[in-house]
């Protein structure tokens, strides 16, 4: 169950990008070169998953709406934070990768199981799973600045041309 956190109001905070246009940029271009080569929509369920285990309403709102603009169904959106008991609805890759992105995210809770890095390898070529590691690894830290900045899901600045 989630909760509100009360020491939350919603206020805007810092503009990371404004304050910090060359370490923006810097985040903006690991993103990038991170998707290179990866399917969109394991790109989406990554960053989707990851968003959920955050509680990063602002990306997950995006995410998602990237997700459906991609043509994902709403089936497997829905899906996505009960892949396990649901795996008829996902690839073997895209649960490789789903169960990666929960190790990494909550890698404080235990490190990232040897069976978990295991099946992700098997799934994936090398290049690819650098590949994937970096992108839950880029969505980690995107979570992280919108949860300290406040941002609020909805408010999407890149179509807002922030």
């Amino acid at each position: 169950m989630t909760t509100t956190n009360p020491h939350v109001t919603g206020t805007a905070r810092l503009n990371l990008a404004k304050a910090a246009p060359k370490v923006f940029r810097a985040l903006v271009g690991f993103d990038s070169v991170a998707r290179e080569g990866l399917d969109p929509a394991l790109v989406e369920l990554i960053q989707i998953r990851a968003s959920h285990l955050n509680h990063c309403a602002y990306c997950l709102h995006m995410h998602t709406n990237d997700a459906r603009k991609a043509g994902e169904t709403e089936d497997r959106l829905h899906m996505v934070p009960v892949w396990r008991e649901a795996r008829h609805f996902f690839t073997e890759r895209e649960q490789a990768a789903l169960a990666l992105t929960e190790a990494v995210t909550l890698v404080a809770d235990g490190g990232v199981p040897d069976q978990v890095y295991a099946q992700a390898a098997a799934c994936f070529e090398e290049q690819e799973l650098a590949h994937v590691l970096s992108l839950i690894l880029t969505i980690n830290t995107w979570n992280r600045v919108a949860l300290a900045t406040a941002k609020v899901a909805g408010t999407d600045e890149r179509t807002a041309g922030g």
